[in-house]
């Protein structure tokens, strides 16, 4: 696996408000958050840039609105902020893509000429997915650690259900056999970045 010396993690929407079961249901993946500790870490320490995403909802009962103590990074995240090496940049969004958030990420991943970024956070299939998909429509080489994401269980058209599982498992294989982004393990991606 080749890792640029300036590839850019790109950790969408690590937030309070996503601990609170009540309103997102069954999650996924418990080992995500030590893993996305991890991938932060291994970024930090070999100076490469790291860009920190935050949803702002504007939905008045979302546990992510500005204001309300789940709009703030998960402690593990927010520790991490400022310690790195590398470049680093915070984004603020309110829609699924990092894309669309302030400042500009392409226009900051461009003029720092980073052509390929890691996609990790929460939800696998919602922000996550979304940001990977739109990196990869322009143009950007993407790596997807899908044990790097959660998601809750969720419901569609018709009653239709799926479980939070099911949804990753999904995302994973659109992602990476439409060829948007390279889904990998993080591990794979730490010992790429530490060699």
């Amino acid at each position: 696996m080749e890792i640029t010396e300036n590839a850019a993690l790109v950790v969408v929407d690590v937030q309070e408000g996503f601990e609170e079961e009540a309103y997102w249901g069954a999650r996924n993946n418990p080992d995500a958050d030590r893993n996305i500790a991890a991938l932060i870490d291994a970024w930090q320490a070999s100076g490469r840039p790291v860009v920190f995403v935050r949803h702002d909802s504007d939905k008045p009962d979302s546990p992510l609105r500005p204001g309300y103590a789940g709009n703030d990074f998960k402690p593990y995240v927010e520790e991490r902020r400022g310690k790195g090496r590398g470049d680093e940049l915070f984004v603020t969004k309110s829609v699924n893509s990092a894309f669309y958030g302030t400042p500009d990420l392409d226009t900051w991943l461009r003029e720092a000429g980073v052509r390929q970024i890691v996609v990790a956070g929460i939800q696998t299939n919602m922000c996550a997915e979304t940001t990977a998909r739109m990196a990869g429509n322009l143009g950007y080489g993407v790596f997807f650690p899908l044990d790097a994401t959660y998601t809750f269980d969720g419901v569609g058209p018709w009653g239709w259900t799926l479980g939070a599982e099911e949804l990753a498992r999904a995302t994973a294989v659109s992602l990476h056999g439409g060829g948007f982004a390279r889904v990998v393990g993080s591990r794979e991606l730490v010992a790429a970045v530490s060699a």
